[in-house]
């Protein structure tokens, strides 16, 4: 069994206290598997007064739009190309394949490009932390973390994944993809800022009217966006999509986009329920989303990249 390191009460809490200034970030995601997490790589990649990205991560998802985690992964990782591509973007050095099967137990990684280039990131000499924001099941971050356990002490994991940890249960896409991976997460004390689902990141809605009057045509990417959203949907009347994969990044865009409290990192068992141990590691769990403020940011920073 890994043994992992220890972080005091004075550093994880500063970990957990929002970055000031432009943080170095790793984006971990199923990009293929929605339409979300499009638009918050998009969303990441124009943030550059915040936030400086150092790698794209694809990550493995299982569904109807992929038979197996390899095949999730290995379209996750040609919709990325995609994307920097309209971006004007090159993929060199920033883009890497992650994991191709889920964790078989919570002691055996899954090695990958992914995660070895995750520590090697990590490992290297910086002011403050590196920023690891998860869209995904969260396999090639656990992975990287049993692999290297050093990197706890170096990293702060931004999740977008599972319900609120006082909620009745934690069956969600994300998490239910690779149960292990996510109990790794939960008690191995990586300082993680976690972004739950319901009454949280499910606010984060938009309409194919608000995507056509503020996305589309906002050069290439806005138009690729846009294609992406109206294609999600055969009837947009009365219609809202949820972009849940904005939420890691609007927080470290701005605090007071994302309501957060620091709480108790739940025990997550096998049946998909969170038991809750005061004497657990804090974690810090958002509780609520400025929807209007979020999509403001998104929409003026595409206007802004197609000028």
């Amino acid at each position: 069994m890994a043994t992992f390191p220890l972080l005091s009460d004075a550093v994880r809490l500063d970990r957990l206290t929002h970055p000031a200034g432009i943080v170095d970030l790793v984006l971990d995601t199923d990009t293929f598997n929605e339409i979300d997490d499009q638009f918050a790589l998009v969303y990441a990649m124009g943030s550059g007064d915040r936030i400086r990205m150092r790698a794209i991560l694809a990550a493995p998802f299982q569904s109807d739009r992929a038979a197996t985690p390899r095949d999730g992964m290995e379209q996750s990782r040609a919709e990325i190309l995609r994307l920097l591509d309209r971006l004007k973007v090159s993929p060199d050095d920033l883009v890497f394949d992650g994991s191709t099967r889920w964790l078989g137990d919570r002691d055996r990684p899954v090695d990958s490009p992914a995660a070895r280039r995750l520590i090697a990131l990590a490992m290297e000499d910086r002011d403050g932390p590196l920023y690891v924001a998860g869209i995904a099941a969260i396999t090639n971050v656990a992975s990287a973390i049993l692999i290297e356990p050093r990197i706890i002490d170096r990293i702060v994991v931004l999740w977008l994944g599972g319900q609120p940890t006082r909620w009745h249960e934690q069956r969600e896409f994300n998490l239910q993809q690779d149960v292990a991976a996510a109990q790794v997460l939960f008690d191995c004390g990586v300082p993680l800022v976690l972004f739950p689902c319901r009454n949280v990141a499910e606010h984060l809605r938009t309409t194919l009217w608000e995507i056509e009057r503020f996305v589309k045509g906002r050069g290439a990417i806005g138009d690729y966006l846009h294609e992406v959203y109206s294609g999600c949907a055969t009837d947009h009347f009365a219609y809202s999509r949820v972009i849940w994969d904005l939420a890691p990044i609007a927080w470290l865009n701005n605090s007071r986009h994302i309501e957060t409290v620091l709480t108790h990192s739940p025990i997550l068992t096998p049946d998909l329920h969170s038991v809750i141990d005061p004497h657990r590691h804090l974690i810090r769990e958002a509780i609520g989303v400025n929807r209007d403020a979020i999509f403001a940011d998104l929409f003026r920073l595409l206007a802004a990249r197609a000028v």
